[in-house]
């Protein structure tokens, strides 16, 4: 870890700090150019929000795909107070970011909550194959 990567994990920090003072769940995150500058800040709001995906990695990672070319997000760092969930780490992979630093591992953070419910979702397939590749075949050629 550089002094870079400390300083800007630590602004982080302080997001995940404000995101909890709102009322919010605790994390923060920053897209970083590869000049060094600050590009976006985020932090949690889910629950002010009212939206179960506002996560901050989420929501740089789309503003990213939104905003960069792939090979300017591809130079970008983000930084951020918590490893990426699942659903954040998939958004972070198809907009083309090329560094992700974080601060809690996963296993940390489940360390510090309490045990979540299990899934309540099932999920089945997969099923008609031949009918569901039709739409897709030949698309990511």
């Amino acid at each position: 870890m550089t002094p870079d990567d400390e300083r800007f994990l630590r602004r982080a920090i302080e997001l995940a700090a404000e995101a909890r003072a709102a009322g919010d769940p605790p994390f923060g995150s920053l897209l970083v150019g590869a000049g060094g500058g600050v590009l976006a800040e985020e932090r949690n709001t889910t629950v002010s929000g009212r939206d179960i995906t506002a996560h901050p990695e989420l929501k740089l990672a789309r503003w990213a795909g939104r905003e960069l070319a792939p090979d300017v997000a591809a130079a970008t760092t983000m930084y951020t107070s918590c490893q990426p969930c699942g659903m954040c780490a998939g958004a972070i992979e198809r907009s083309f970011l090329g560094r992700v630093v974080f601060a809690l591992s996963t296993g940390q953070l489940a360390g510090l909550k309490p045990p979540a419910p299990a899934a309540g979702a099932r999920l089945e397939g997969p099923f008609l194959y031949e009918e569901a590749r039709v739409p897709v075949e030949g698309y990511y050629r």
